[in-house]
């Protein structure tokens, strides 16, 4: 079973959104007769606002064997009009009070509610490789596809996580993650809920309610880089959030590499280390620092249990491990999505001869295991003097020197080199930005001297992504 807590019913608290909760009685109760409703619907849209309606009818679409589609409730029309032709769903879910855009609203509505009903009864539980999500990744290029993740591979991410992070029912995990991603939804709603413990969400992310959570009882945080800079950022005028902080079991952070500045000013304000992980909708998680690991900045940890990993050159052959081996992760094991929706020629183009699924995500490998994320294979690999750079490296060192508040890091065509590296960076004051020579001798002397940026823009920030991921594509236009 994904949820054996949910059979057991009983009193314990396993969602609360606000003031509002539901026991694991509770819940089997409201999302049981959800998933009688659900039942024979081929799929399900979910508009899934930060509310404890998707998460109970997240629960109802899994219980009923139907999958459900994620809907960001930020969406364009556009991008909605693609998914809900590619989908074509018959039905769709909602809060009762949610007003749907121009795509959804033809659709038959069913209203994801919390009101206790009468009688009810768990379904019977489908077969694992049973498609449980559809999540559509962002399309970088092309519309978005529509990754079908299997029950297995939940099941699996899940399971293998509570090895790596010692994750039992008496956790009590806090975040304020979007619930149309994998870290917001199957981290951070359905983990809890599969180990048989609890989930408080914050609505939307804030220290103050960070502080809160951890002083009343919450063991885990879940958050991405923007938050824990945010974090970082407070904790030297707030004791409060130090000592709340401090009084974690563990503090998680996932989507995009966290700078080595934050990770050092949490560390040194609270004690306690930030641990990273990797993963992508179409594997789940793949890597992390286990809680009994050493917190290293900037690298997402060793393979979790049950999954292969290797790197490869351009020629597909697998690298040794090694500071200045950058290879192309991929990665095989029960966590990999089925297929795209529709989409036949980009399944078998995303997986090699032998099973493995190409992430497209360029990686060094430490001796011991870790891996060192450095850049996307299409954005974030350069090609300089005859050398293979990874941008994750530089902005990491970049991000070490007092004068740089932010930076990303990319390529651009040189006649001489091939391509040339440009900074990006965001100066702590304005009025007295680092020049491009002491930026330079910064890089050179932490890498090698090829490493070094030749061009610096300076910016007021980043364009970011609701994960905090930098939009490279964004900087060059």
């Amino acid at each position: 079973m994904l949820f054996p807590a949910l059979a057991e019913g009983g009193s314990r608290p396993a969602l609360r959104f606000g003031e509002r909760s539901l026991s694991y009685g509770e819940l089997a109760a409201v999302a049981g007769r959800l998933a009688a409703s659900l039942k024979g619907a081929r799929l399900v849209p979910v508009w899934a606002t930060p509310s404890m309606e998707t998460a109970v009818g997240v629960v109802a679409a899994l219980l009923a064997g139907v999958p459900a589609v994620p809907l960001n409730p930020k969406i364009g029309e556009r991008e909605l009009a693609h998914i809900v032709r590619d989908c074509e769903p018959t039905v769709v879910l909602a809060a009762q009070d949610d007003e749907l855009p121009s795509p959804l609203r033809l659709l038959p509505r069913f209203d994801a509610t919390v009101a206790l009903p009468g009688a009810w009864e768990l379904p019977t539980e489908p077969a694992p490789d049973h498609p449980a999500l559809i999540v559509y990744t962002s399309g970088t290029t092309g519309p978005p596809k529509g990754a079908v993740l299997p029950r297995r591979a939940l099941a699996a991410t899940l399971d293998a996580l509570e090895d790596a992070w010692q994750w039992t029912s008496e956790d009590v995990l806090v975040h304020g993650l979007p619930l149309f991603h994998v870290h917001g939804l199957i981290l951070g709603v359905l983990g809890p809920l599969r180990r048989g413990g609890s989930v408080r969400h914050l609505g939307r992310f804030s220290t103050d309610g960070v502080t809160k959570e951890l002083s009343a009882g919450a063991t885990m945080l879940f958050g991405v880089p923007t938050m824990y800079h945010r974090i970082a950022e407070q904790l030297p005028r707030d004791p409060a959030l130090a000592k709340a902080l401090a009084g974690a079991r563990l503090l998680v952070s996932g989507s995009a590499a966290l700078q080595a500045r934050d990770h050092e000013r949490i560390r040194t304000a609270t004690g306690r280390a930030v641990i990273e992980r990797y993963g992508m909708t179409e594997t789940l998680m793949n890597t992390s620092v286990r809680a009994d690991g050493e917190p290293r900045a900037a690298t997402v940890g060793v393979p979790l249990r049950g999954v292969e990993l290797r790197l490869v050159d351009e020629s597909g052959q697998e690298l040794p491990g090694g500071p200045d081996q950058v290879g192309e992760i991929q990665v095989r094991g029960p966590n990999l999505f089925l297929e795209y929706l529709n989409r036949p020629d980009a399944t078998a183009e995303a997986f090699t001869e032998d099973g493995y699924f190409r992430t497209g995500d360029m990686a060094v490998r430490d001796p011991d295991g870790y891996v060192r994320i450095v850049g996307r294979k299409a954005t974030d690999l350069i090609k300089s003097g005859g050398y293979k750079i990874g941008a994750g490296e530089i902005e990491n060192v970049l991000m070490e020197h007092p004068a740089v508040g932010d930076a990303a890091v990319t390529g651009e065509p040189d006649a001489d080199l091939g391509e040339r590296i440009v900074a990006w960076i965001v100066p702590v004051d304005p009025e007295q930005p680092p020049s491009i020579e002491e930026l330079a001798d910064h890089v050179a002397s932490q890498l090698a001297p090829h490493k070094r940026p030749r061009i610096v823009h300076y910016l007021t920030e980043l364009p970011r992504n609701d994960m905090g991921k930098i939009m490279k594509k964004a900087l060059h236009a």
